[in-house]
């Protein structure tokens, strides 16, 4: 197995109530992520949020109303990542996920990315490379400002399954921009919207009614065209020269057709969440077996990041059944947390999946529960500082794990032969 980590660096109460400020946070990050390159971990993942989360509980239409602080203080991956790059020495960076919706949109980041590579790839010897995770955003509000929302009654009505098109155009755009070629927006996918875009023929049929209403039709059309979303003469992003193949590519969808879609353009790997089932996880490597793009060369269960919270606790003066009763403890309280604040945004199924999926106990257990769980061949994305401020702590929890648990999960792989 190989090893990454997740950093969301969340300005959330701790378990005292206490919200640690915009400061102390970025210095947690910044003591953790270079204990990380120490101790060998691969990439740094590391989440972007946009806008006050606590601010848009005021709204109107508040996505996270329960939500307690801010979701996250990364705003500006490319220059957090350039300065994790300059402390570090081994570890890559990478956005999980950097919205492309948000902050000016496709081609904005699309020129952002290329000038971070331009620069953290000026020394020749530089190997490290910039893993951009993209997705339309988890969060509706960080994008509303940038004009993704319905512009009528027809894409108020077909929302939902519209958001999704947005995406794979945003994409589009994204990805050949960064391939540096020269587009217009008449070169780009145009989205039209039929049964097949909706999971329940009821929505399809509100589609219907609106779009009869807005055009005067007669009867119910079977297709309903949406005009692009960006709307553009021909360009070029600049800089152009810059080192391709310290960039590799990441989406955050669980789309299939996404997912083949964007592929059509460069090698774009996959994201999972915890709360993954295993089916869907064998069927996106299926899938991506046959649809990743050939210059990536062949597919890899690498390619697929499992994330995974890590509830470890190795604390000195414990007997393991005194660590595993307080690594108990500890997920429940943290993942209590965290329902809370997403109460109304998940499905309740799927947060009992993600307790299950969670890791939890003492070196033996974490280890037996990762061989149970994953493949040999898999990659990782460890979750330490879920809702854990205690950043001393996190880094106990860190090297435990590599030195304790690793070679404990590689002895039992060697032993079972799988």
């Amino acid at each position: 197995m190989e090893y990454d980590i997740f950093f969301s660096i969340a300005q959330t109460p701790d378990e005292s109530g206490e919200i640690p400020s915009e400061q102390v946070m970025l210095n947690n990050y910044f003591q953790q992520v270079e204990l990380a390159d120490q101790l060998g971990f691969g990439v740094a993942w590391i989440a972007q949020a946009h806008l006050s989360t606590a601010t848009q509980k005021l709204n109107r239409r508040p996505v996270v109303p329960h939500w307690r602080g801010e979701v996250g203080l990364c705003t500006d991956f490319p220059q957090l990542a350039l300065e994790t790059f300059r402390r570090t020495n081994r570890i890559e960076v990478g956005s999980a996920v950097l919205s492309i919706l948000a902050s000016g949109g496709p081609i904005a980041m699309a020129e952002r990315i290329a000038n971070t590579l331009q620069l953290h790839g000026l020394h020749p010897q530089e190997s490290r490379r910039l893993h951009v995770g993209f997705s339309a955003g988890r969060f509706e509000f960080m994008a509303r400002p940038y004009g993704i929302e319905p512009r009528d009654t027809v894409e108020e009505a077909a929302w939902p399954a519209l958001r999704g098109q947005i995406f794979m155009e945003a994409s589009e755009i994204f990805l050949r921009l960064l391939r540096g070629d020269v587009i217009s927006s008449a070169d780009i996918m145009s989205t039209t919207l039929s049964r097949e875009n909706f999971r329940d023929g009821a929505d399809w049929a509100g589609v219907q009614e609106a779009a009869m209403a807005r055009d005067g039709l007669g009867e119910a059309p079977d297709e309903v065209g949406i005009a692009r979303r960006y709307d553009f003469e021909d360009l070029k992003i600049i800089p152009t020269t810059w080192r391709r193949e310290l960039l590799s590519l990441t989406a955050g969808t669980h789309d299939p057709k996404a997912q083949v879609f964007v592929n059509q353009f460069l090698p774009v790997k996959v994201f999972n969440l915890s709360i993954t089932v295993p089916e869907v996880i064998d069927a996106t490597h299926a899938r991506m077996s046959e649809c990743y793009h050939r210059d990536g060369g062949d597919w890899q269960r690498r390619d697929m990041p499992r994330t995974s919270f890590v509830f470890l606790n190795a604390e000195d003066g414990l007997s393991p059944e005194e660590q595993s009763s307080a690594a108990a403890g500890e997920a429940k309280a943290a993942l209590g947390s965290y329902w809370q604040a997403l109460e109304g945004t998940l499905d309740p199924t799927k947060v009992e999946r993600a307790a299950d999926n969670a890791l939890i106990g003492n070196v033996e257990e974490v280890a037996q529960q990762m061989v149970e769980r994953f493949h040999r061949d898999d990659r990782i994305m460890t979750w330490f500082d879920f809702f854990n401020h205690d950043s001393v702590r996190v880094c106990r929890n860190m090297t435990a794990f590599t030195e304790q648990v690793t070679p404990r999960v590689e002895e039992l792989l060697v032993a079972g032969g799988d």
